[in-house]
């Protein structure tokens, strides 16, 4: 049974009356305004202007038409609500159990509630290529040029669609890497000084830092071609680096900056500046901030770190970035103008989104493949608009600066060659630490020489103008943690601005050269061209598209690092969602602690252990955290500041449930040494802890533990959390110590439980420990409430059966008597499992999915079906002819025992029964070995030694098949992972897709890497989709003319491959990296472990391997045919249940017990925080409590003792201009407390892009779109809207004046900023 308030017959008679009169009304209404438009005159006068022909009073009926269409649909949509609502909070008797159908199978009878998927037409058209509204394909004057003679769009130009994509630059470029002389990677430069008579050129050199805030400099000025230029194969914590250098490049940058005016600097990472902010004195402090002021301090990006890009979710993406923009707004008041993104290994598309939607301006980016970077050098497009491909009216874009050479070191940053910008490295003057490879050292700049040498670098600027539209140019003066002693600050400025003097005082030279910040190279290369900064300089090119993937040299891509260190990856992904959740609820809380005036009681405290999660979770977004490419040592380091991150969120969130669900609150009573809740897993595949969230975890790198909940006379409560703004239908599954329970809901019905035995391995069970599987309807974002109870055995508690293959081997089965166990030595034939939407059959061998028969697609003979039929022997009653009860769909399998252990495959084949054609799926595991050459695969290359050979297992594996209910799931156990393929059945999204987990141990590889292809029967014409940073997805193309190697990208959530008819998406619960190298395949890298360093800068290989576990859900859709497929548009985009799919993947329900107490527990209700769901296209990406402001008296002499303020001081603007040093002068100062919560937030909501056309029919959940409109006045329960105004994405700038309306409107994939009050 599934958790449903039960509807009494008399009140379930009046709802479905009153539901159809009103729906009755709506459509004799509907009768009455089309009646109306045949006969109104005025309707007729109105479209006089039109020619009187039969033709153009049809098109005028259909216009009108989809007018009143539309109208009927928002009025169906409230009557759905309304509905829905009455139907929700009706009583009444509990629904019917389960059942056992002919065949064996279990049988779950549907919801007698309705379910809806209304989508509204304007809706659809946006993946078409329009915003509400049809889209006009009108083909682009010229569109075929392109910049540098590429072609765009090939064969297709759309009048909204950017002129210039990536993907078409990567498939004309022939990638030869042809020598270039001493600009190896490019060409040879030439001009004639006469090129600057007409205008100066402006050169603006840059002095930078990068601080890497815990790992190690895998920046390629560490190298040169594989020689290393300096000592950087140390890599310290970011505790250690901040110690000995970060904290005196900027306790120096503060005293030589000051000591003249015409010095510059900049500086990127917030998190380091935040930690010596902490440190250093008032004096110091102000002076910063008059360094700020007066533009001679920049700080670039803002954010909390300078993130990677490949494997970073864009809800961390944009916490670190408000939390470092946040951070500078209170302290300095600074902010950020222009991205400085120098390091991360590629770029995607979503960060100069986000950048713009934070109001920046202008970015930089560096690490472009070398072959990319040489073509847009020779046509000139190092400089260009960067554009969203979804984005019809340039909204999006961005000014984008490429750097052209190989790195951002000063080697590589004056012009192209080497040899003579190492030269103007004064830092490797003789006698320094370290010198020029190219054996030819700086010299000090003096009178005699000034000349000579000024002319010398004067060639380099020149030469590295060419590249570039405008008479402007940059020039980086930095490398990683550079300017750590006041001896390189004194070498660089003192020779630079004897340089930049001499220079500037020869006119026939034609040059200006100064240092400069980034921003203020982007406004005189604004002023220069004549536009406003941030609008596109006249002729510059528009490029939409990626930077994926990073080749630095030769065929050496950096595509190893999507899946290096995954076990850390799904950290990350699990510390995000707690974090979500966390910041949710405790905003929620707080604003009905503040509603029911008993604000006093609840715990505040909570929001610094908010504002310590924030950053823990920005810092591993790092370019060198995430991405699995630190030491050893610093990744312990990372993985203790994400568990003690965990451990507080989840005190967070227990300390609001536990508010939240309190019946009285005036009983609430905050106790933090003895919680009221407790936190358990709300998934789990029955072995040992394989899948996701838990409780506790005994270290930084263990899988999660289980707790039992205890069961003795008094009944145990459960508080289940959805982190969805969606309401849910899941399995949630705990862990008791009896399989005699009883499960009551929250108004005391019976619920139909699953009981199954808790294993620890294939055979061995956990005795006295058993798990209780219930499904449950929860509310969105809303707490749900459970009642345990120990039971004789009763009608409502049903028992899982096990069958256990040995497949030859000598084992003990553990055995209970709660559950019906057969163990065998082998299976006879292939066995299935089913669920109402899909039937899964599997080899009794292998356990994994396999083909029965030669079921073949358009194939000719007898053979076709007769796998068919040959299951259908297996299958009596109504399953004989393979058809699925809602779907449709039918599955063929065959046998053959020697080929799967060979090739360790599955071959699947999926058939409707109202199609001949069938879906083939073929599922292998693979392994990739390295070279045996110089080069090899390490923590960021993947250098193969040749395609994948089949993993060969060295035994058949043990197989466990559970059935149940509510879940049947197959565990197969090999030596170097064990699978676990689980079937749902449920109505909805957890019900539409196979859950797959693969616990991965591969601690004796040497130099391999395991890999899973899935190969199916889709004609994906070369063709696959991944997403970017969870936001977007990207069209990708195999290109036979790169390595294999190249062909892998990031998969941050999921890949997908499609043709006309159909298409299969891999959704992941954690980064990894993936590919298609045939048709119909998808391949994705599971874990790799190396023994050596690639030469790259950390000095390791991949040795500390964890058992990890990877979990994904396989959704395959049909396309409907008035919705086909269009291949040749750039953009695509999942379909609503795929979005759903993947946030249920990643954002699980949350089981928090009710700690076992003396006294009687408090009455608990359920939370309902949303008086609607969203909209199913709408995604809540946060409800962020803000930082209290506090008003306090404070002197402006910088030495007076009122200053004793405590640490958390965020913001002051003591010592501005003269007043530092005069008498103290009383007055009163707004500060920011990070410790103590506001009452504002930070609501941000993403409408997502949807394909339509994919099928939509019996989808068993509630789904409705709403054109973008929002009504936020109306949507918290029992909570009003008192402030509201739309801001930039992190929250600096206004956007609109405060207003009283509360309705908000946003286009798709747009994500929109609020910040909130709720009260």
């Amino acid at each position: 049974m599934l958790v449903h308030v039960g509807v009494s017959m008399k009140l379930k008679k009046q709802v479905t009356v009153c539901g159809a009169a009103i729906f009755c009304v709506a459509v004799f209404s509907l009768y009455l305004m089309l009646d109306r438009v045949q006969h109104d005159p005025a309707r007729h006068q109105s479209g006089g202007n039109f020619p009187r022909s039969q033709i153009s009073v049809l098109q005028n009926r259909i216009e009108q038409l989809e007018q009143l269409l539309e109208e009927n649909h928002e009025i169906i949509s409230h009557i759905k609500d309304s509905v829905l609502e009455l139907t929700a909070n009706a009583e009444g008797p509990p629904a019917l159990l389960p059942y056992h159908t002919a065949n064996g199978s279990w049988a779950v009878l549907p919801e007698p509630r309705p379910s809806f998927f209304s989508v509204s037409p304007q809706d659809c058209q946006f993946a078409l290529g329009g915003r509400g509204q049809k889209p006009e394909l009108q083909v682009r004057a010229g569109a075929g040029a392109g910049v540098g003679g590429v072609s765009c769009c090939r064969g297709w130009a759309l009048s909204r669609v950017p002129p210039w994509q990536m993907l078409t630059v990567s498939e004309d470029l022939p990638f030869d890497n042809v020598e270039g002389g001493v600009w190896r990677q490019g060409f040879d430069i030439s001009y004639s000084p006469n090129d600057w008579d007409a205008e100066d050129l402006q050169v603006f050199v840059v002095p930078h830092s990068h601080n890497d805030p815990g790992e190690g400099p895998a920046g390629p000025g560490a190298r040169v071609w594989g020689r290393l230029s300096e000592d950087r194969r140390w890599i310290k914590t970011f505790d250690k680096y901040y110690m000995e250098q970060t904290q005196h490049i900027l306790n120096s940058m503060v005293s030589k900056l000051q000591e003249d005016p015409r010095r510059r600097f900049l500086w990127a990472e917030v998190s380091f500046f935040a930690k010596w902010w902490d440190n250093i004195s008032a004096q110091k402090k102000a002076a910063v901030r008059r360094l700020v002021g007066n533009g001679q301090l920049e700080i670039a990006t803002g954010g909390w770190v300078m993130p990677d890009e490949a494997n970073s979710h864009y809800f961390a993406l944009i916490d670190q970035l408000i939390e470092g923009h946040q951070w500078l707004e209170r302290n300095l008041g600074a902010t950020p103008r222009s991205g400085w993104a120098v390091d991360p290994f590629g770029y995607s598309s979503t960060m100069p989104y986000l950048l713009r939607r934070a109001n920046l301006t202008s970015m930089l980016i560096q690490r472009v493949h070398y072959a990319i970077k040489k073509h847009f050098a020779a046509t000139h497009s190092l400089e260009f608009m960067w554009r969203q491909m979804w984005d019809p009216d340039a909204s999006t874009d961005i000014f984008c600066h490429m750097m052209p050479f190989y790195s951002y070191d000063v080697p590589h940053t004056c012009g192209p060659d080497p040899k003579i910008c190492c030269q103007f490295d004064f830092k490797r003057l003789p006698g320094g630490r370290i010198n020029c490879p190219w054996k030819v050292p700086p010299r000090a700049i003096t009178e005699a020489n000034v000349a000579d040498r000024a002319a010398l670098l004067l060639d380099q600027y020149r030469k590295k103008s060419r590249l570039f539209r405008s008479n402007v140019l940059l020039v980086p003066l930095g490398d990683d943690f550079r300017y750590d002693k006041p001896q390189e600050w004194d070498a660089q400025f003192f020779n630079y601005q004897r340089l930049f003097d001499f220079l500037n005082s020869k006119p026939e030279l034609h040059v200006q050269a100064q240092f400069g910040t980034l921003s203020e190279y982007f406004d005189a290369l604004y002023k220069r061209t004549g536009v406003e900064p941030g609008a596109r300089p006249p002729g510059f090119p528009v490029l939409s598209g990626d930077f994926f993937s990073y080749a630095d040299r030769e065929d050496h891509y950096w595509t190893g690092y999507y899946t290096s260190r995954p076990f850390y990856k799904s950290l990350d992904r699990v510390l995000e969602a707690h974090l979500r959740g966390a910041e949710v609820l405790y905003s929620l809380a707080v604003a009905h602690a503040r509603h029911s005036g008993l604000a006093g009681q609840y715990p505040v405290s909570d929001f610094a252990l908010l504002t310590e999660a924030r950053r823990t979770l920005g810092l591993f977004q790092h370019h060198d955290a995430i991405t699995g490419t630190a030491k050893e040592a610093v990744v312990v380091d990372y993985g203790v500041r994400l568990l003690r991150s965990l451990v507080s969120l989840k005190q967070v969130i227990i300390n609001a449930a536990h508010y939240l669900v309190l019946g009285d609150k005036e009983a609430y009573e905050f106790d933090p040494g003895t919680p009221f809740l407790q936190m358990v897993s709300p998934y789990y595949i029955s072995w040992r802890d394989p899948v996701v969230w838990d409780e506790s975890r005994s270290s930084h790198d263990a899988l999660p533990e289980r707790t039992v909940i205890q069961l003795d006379s008094s009944p145990r409560f459960v508080v289940l959390f959805n982190p969805l703004e969606q309401e849910r239908l899941s399995v949630v599954s705990l862990l008791v110590n009896s399989p005699r329970v009883r499960v009551l809901s929250e108004a005391g019905q019976p619920l139909s439980v699953q009981i199954s035995a808790h294993w620890s391995s294939a055979t061995n069970l956990v005795p006295d420990v058993y798990q209780v599987s219930v499904p449950i309807r929860l509310p969105a974002l809303g707490l749900g409430v459970l009642q345990l109870q120990p039971d004789l055995d009763g009608p409502y508690t049903l028992p899982s059966s096990v069958r256990i293959y040995l497949n030859g081997a000598k084992l003990s089965i553990g055995r209970q008597a709660a559950f019906p166990l057969r163990v065998m030595d082998s299976s006879p034939s292939d066995f299935a499992i089913s669920n109402r939407y899909m039937q899964v059959w599997f080899s009794g061998l292998t356990g994994l999915l396999k083909v029965k028969g030669q079921a073949r697609v358009g194939g000719e003979g007898p053979e076709k079906g007769t796998g068919i039929r040959r299951l259908c022997t297996a299958i009596p009653g109504p399953m004989c002819a393979c058809r699925l009860t809602h779907r449709g769909l039918g599955v063929s399998i065959n046998s053959s025992q020697a080929d799967s252990m060979a090739q360790l495959s599955a071959l699947t084949s999926i058939r409707r029964v109202d199609e001949e054609q069938e879906q083939q799926m073929d599922m292998k595991f693979l392994i990739y070995g390295t070279r045996t050459s110089k080069d090899k695969s390490g923590a960021y290359l993947f250098l193969p030694d040749s395609e994948a050979k089949p993993y060969v297992p060295k035994k058949p594996p043990v197989l466990r098949v559970t059935e149940g209910p509510f879940f049947s799931e197959v565990a197969a156990y090999y030596e170097h992972f064990h699978q676990v393929i689980r079937l749902y059945n449920l109505p909805g999204v957890e019900g539409l897709s196979l859950d797959m987990a693969f616990l991965v141990d591969i601690r004796d590889y040497v130099n391999k890497e395991l890999a899973l292809r899935i190969h199916t029967d889709i004609d994906s014409k070369g063709t696959f989709f991944t997403d970017l940073n969870g936001f977007q997805v990207q069209l990708r193309r195999y290109l036979k003319k790169l390595p294999l190697q190249a062909n892998f990208y990031p998969m941050p959530v999921m890949a997908y491959i499609q043709d006309a008819q159909r298409r299969l998406t891999l959704h992941t619960a954690q980064a990894l990296g993936v590919s298609s190298l045939g048709d119909g395949q998808l391949e994705v890298i599971l874990d790799r472990r190396l023994m050596q360093d690639d030469n790259r800068g950390l000095g390791q290989g991949l040795k500390d391997n964890k058992i990890t576990c990877n979990h994904f859900r396989l959704l395959l859709e049909r396309r409907t045919m008035s919705h086909e497929v269009q291949d040749e548009r750039p953009t695509s985009y999942p379909s609503l249940l795929s979005h759903l799919t993947s946030m249920y993947l990643n954002m699980p329900p949350l089981a928090l017990p009710v700690a076992k107490r003396q006294a009687a527990s408090p009455a608990l209700r359920s939370f309902h925080p949303l008086a609607s769901p969203l909209p199913c296209d709408f995604h809540l990406l946060n409800l962020r409590t803000l930082p209290a402001e506090v008003s306090v008296p404070v002197s402006a002499n910088p030495h007076h003792q009122v200053l004793a303020l405590p640490p958390a001081l965020l913001y002051s603007a003591l010592c501005s201009g003269q007043k530092c040093g005069r008498p103290s002068i009383a007055l009163a100062l707004t500060v920011f407390q990070d410790t103590l919560p506001s009452a504002d937030a930070a609501l941000l909501l993403h409408r997502k892009g949807f394909d339509c056309g994919l099928e939509a029919k019996n989808l068993g959940f509630n789904c409705t779109t709403s054109q973008g409109k929002l009504a936020l006045g109306s949507l918290f329960h029992g909570l009003d809207v008192v402030f509201l105004q739309p801001t930039s994405l992190t929250l600096l700038y206004p956007l609109a004046s405060p207003s009283n309306s509360t309705d908000i409107f946003l286009e798709p994939m747009e994500i929109g900023t609020f910040r909130l009050r709720l009260g």
